[in-house]
């Protein structure tokens, strides 16, 4: 779809649903919106969202908030693109100030990550790598400076230190709360799951992770959970090393895994995305409604999923 689209409840728009940063399909990177009403938010920007969020009519001046679930280059990778490309009146870009949420910097957890960049590095860091572009563009085009306009807001380990299996709150505004929960993806800590909740319904993110007890109260009643799934025969069958495998194995959820999630969560309709490895789409959806008795949908790039309350019948891409 071409131009400004604007939504007349909560949607959500899968503009990208691989896994990465392999290269396997003409599916693009990890990200999702949030679509409520005029406005939009973002989980996770993985390659190629720029241009999807273009296509989908989402335009810079109805972005609110971006969330990062955690700090894995497929998921963060087109921040700066994005950015750059939806900032100032010249391409219909934001010129209010938007918050970017995502994790703390790394406390060394399990596998001496101490020292590692947060959130907050990561956003001075591309503000400090694209200065002379910034620069020039303020001074010469008259847009806002960009670094006046990022608030940036870090899920830190002291904030979530008590909440480690409870959901907690990370934002609000007049259309959305938004609340998050630790996930289970080693060695990344932390990383997070998010759920929104705005007065036409609510859509849960897994972001990646091993199959989580967390997630399912995250998600309990949920309209629509959207969860990562890893095929992970393909892997073992194209001769991976023995190591990657197993960081699959313990760090992501099969199809069967995702719909156990959703079924003990109740919720009411289980998308799959992100999908790691490369399978027809019937896989996907016959092993996830083996364990899952809602509706089931393999997400591709540029789906749109509204947010139906129970009196509608049908339920899926549109």
């Amino acid at each position: 779809m071409k131009g400004t689209h604007v939504s007349s409840g909560m949607e959500l728009i899968t503009l990208g649903t691989a896994a990465g940063p392999a290269i396997r399909g003409p599916e693009g990177g990890i990200a999702s919106a949030v679509v409520i009403g005029d406005v939009f938010y973002l989980v996770d920007f993985g390659l190629g969202v720029t241009r999807a969020a273009h296509a989908a009519g989402l335009r810079g001046n109805r972005f609110r908030a971006g969330f990062l679930s955690h700090l894995h280059s497929d998921h963060i990778g087109e921040l700066p693109g994005f950015l750059l490309w939806n900032w100032g009146p010249p391409v219909d870009g934001f010129t209010e100030p938007v918050t970017l949420i995502g994790p703390g910097a790394d406390p060394g957890r399990g596998h001496g990550g101490c020292g590692l960049a947060g959130t907050r590095q990561l956003v001075a860091g591309l503000l400090d790598a694209f200065s002379y572009d910034l620069h020039i563009r303020e001074a010469d085009e008259a847009r806002p400076s960009m670094a006046d306009l990022l608030r940036v807001e870090e899920l830190t380990p002291d904030r979530i230190a008590d909440a480690e299996a409870q959901p907690f709150p990370v934002y609000e505004d007049d259309r959305v709360r938004v609340t998050a929960v630790l996930v289970d993806h080693p060695p990344v800590f932390p990383a997070f799951g998010f759920r929104f909740d705005s007065d036409h319904g609510s859509i849960t993110f897994s972001g990646d992770t091993a199959e989580s007890v967390a997630l399912s109260r995250l998600a309990v009643g949920t309209d629509i959970l959207v969860h990562e799934a890893v095929n992970l025969g393909f892997y073992a069958a194209a001769g991976f090393d023995a190591a990657f495998v197993n960081h699959q194995r313990i760090s992501h959820t099969t199809p069967a895994g995702a719909g156990r999630v959703a079924e003990a969560a109740g919720a009411k309709q289980l998308v799959l995305s992100h999908l790691a490895g490369v399978a027809e789409p019937d896989y996907w959806e016959t092993e996830a409604a083996g364990t899952f008795s809602g509706s089931v949908q393999v997400a591709r790039s540029g789906d749109r999923f509204p947010v139906r309350d129970s009196r509608s019948a049908a339920i899926g891409p549109v």
